[in-house]
């Protein structure tokens, strides 16, 4: 599955649009190297985005072309993100 499409399917970024300049504009890596929109996810993979100061790690834990948000957190695993980040999910 394409980065891009896997980060709007888990909703961990919400438009594929705003997932492909994050990606384009080298915000985004996976497992240790910057990754452009394409890239193939995989299960296992590890990636991390950068939105200005706030920073997420996230582990890739299942792949679905389409998915209800009820089950879009079941797609990764949250290794970490800052309290920026946190504060803005839960509000």
């Amino acid at each position: 599955m394409r980065l891009d499409k896997f980060l709007k399917v888990s909703r961990i970024i919400k438009r594929r649009t705003v997932a492909k300049e994050a990606c384009d504009g080298g915000r985004v890596s996976l497992n240790g190297r910057v990754a452009k929109a394409g890239a193939e996810v995989k299960e296992g993979d590890v990636m991390e985005i950068r939105f200005g100061s706030r920073l997420g790690r996230y582990e890739v834990t299942r792949l679905a072309e389409t998915v209800r948000k009820e089950e879009a957190a079941e797609m990764y695993r949250v290794l970490q993100e800052d309290a920026d980040t946190l504060k803005e999910r839960n509000a």
